[in-house]
């Protein structure tokens, strides 16, 4: 394989994970039955431009099925966070009813019906059609395709230029990232604007967010390397802006080559501090499977020691993260026996790989259990609180990213 941009060869190690489902292949009790189809979580690093990224061996139709489960809504957190952008981006670039704001992955449209209150006009690109039935019925435009620069094309002759394109924690999920960013290209306005949400490269290797990998995320993005991106597509990076979602995030802020946006020092200032933590060499990238091993390690003999004491252990929070944690640990419902959620879509299945099932949060009020792990660590502020009752009875809440931690 060769890198997904520069198409340099591949020649660094960042992570093996082993053999693992897609993380968000929920599972029916039918599907217990059957065969699961697993593919080799592999990570590795260009040494020419820095992208990192998983390798390749299944294309992005085969992760996001008209099934897919993951609904942004689901989190209060989240919602709160697309609020926010919604009506400070309104103000900086005075979006009104003239205005056209384009969001690629708008999912169950949890950030547009932000605009659609305001009466600016909007479009959603989702390709999942769980999500985007939700989207619909709030009156949200919603095309379900994926996001490309044959898309946009489409987009412009049927009369969209926006002055506003919205991604975000997609930029990450495309397999061909030179097509994606020339879509945004081709799509935006000569004075529009778009904004790009995804985890920090620096964070995940700072804070051992070794759970961020799965196969949906085809790239890892450092803010060095989404500058190239940007400028071999006549984008051109004029802000940046850190932020706590999901571990630590950056939102980029772009525009076209000929724009009068001015720069932010924030964007310099944001190179220089990854340069300085050596991001740009390959020792940086070295050593980080043996902390993906020390979580796996202190997971299971944490998992093995309350079940010899007799205790129960169960988990809330059906993410992503959760699947790849528990898939690399090998763990089962021997050490686990259920997971809460509170999105329907995945309450009555199982997780991948593990086949852990998923229950209702309303579980927990009636089963007696010792100790709850938190698998979306990112939120676990914002679950403690939702299931404070159980600290009265005694529970205590763990989570095991960027170290064990009862809480």
């Amino acid at each position: 394989m060769n890198c997904r941009y520069c198409k340099s060869p591949l020649n660094l190690r960042f992570l093996d994970l082993g053999f693992q489902p897609p993380s968000n292949a929920y599972l029916s009790e039918e599907d217990l039955s059957k065969a699961e189809i697993t593919y080799p979580l592999r990570i590795n690093v260009c040494t020419k431009c820095w992208l990192v990224q998983t390798e390749d061996y299944v294309n992005e139709t085969d992760f996001f099925s008209p099934e897919y489960a993951y609904f942004s809504s689901t989190s209060t957190t989240w919602l709160n966070h697309a609020k926010q952008f919604c009506d400070s981006i309104t103000q900086r670039l005075h979006l009104d009813k003239k205005s056209m704001v384009i969001e690629v992955a708008s999912n169950d449209g949890y950030l547009l019906k932000n605009f659609v209150k305001k009466g600016i006009p909007c479009l959603g690109i989702e390709p999942t059609e769980s999500t985007a039935k939700v989207s619909e019925r709030m009156n949200i435009p919603t095309m379900k395709k994926f996001f490309g620069d044959k898309l946009a094309q489409e987009l412009i002759n049927d009369g969209y230029k926006a002055d506003l394109v919205i991604g975000n924690n997609v930029f990450a999920h495309v397999p061909d990232i030179n097509d994606f960013t020339s879509g945004i290209h081709t799509v935006l306005k000569s004075e529009g604007v778009v904004t790009l949400e995804f985890p920090h490269l620096m964070r995940l290797v700072e804070f051992n967010q070794f759970d961020t990998v799965y196969h949906e995320h085809f790239s890892y993005f450092s803010l060095h390397t989404v500058k190239e991106v940007f400028q071999h597509h006549n984008l051109r990076l004029f802000d940046v802006e850190k932020l706590s979602t999901h571990g630590g995030s950056i939102r980029v802020y772009g525009c076209r080559m000929e724009s009068s946006k001015q720069p932010s020092n924030r964007v310099d200032e944001l190179l220089k501090e990854e340069k300085l933590r050596g991001m740009q060499a390959e020792k940086y990238y070295k050593g980080f499977q043996n902390v993906a091993d020390m979580i796996k390690n202190e997971l299971l003999e944490f998992l093995i020691e309350k079940k010899k004491e007799g205790k129960i252990v169960a988990a809330y929070g059906a993410a992503a993260k959760g699947n790849t944690l528990l898939n690399y640990a090998g763990v089962k419902p021997d050490l686990i026996p259920f997971v809460c959620d509170a999105a329907e879509a995945k309450q009555g299945r199982y997780l991948p790989g593990s086949h852990i099932p998923i229950l209702s949060p309303a579980k927990l009020k009636t089963a007696e259990i010792d100790y709850l792990i938190i698998l979306p660590w990112n939120i676990a502020s914002e679950i403690k609180q939702q299931n404070q009752f159980l600290t009265e009875k005694g529970v205590k809440f763990v989570t095991f990213i960027p170290e064990l931690n009862i809480l």
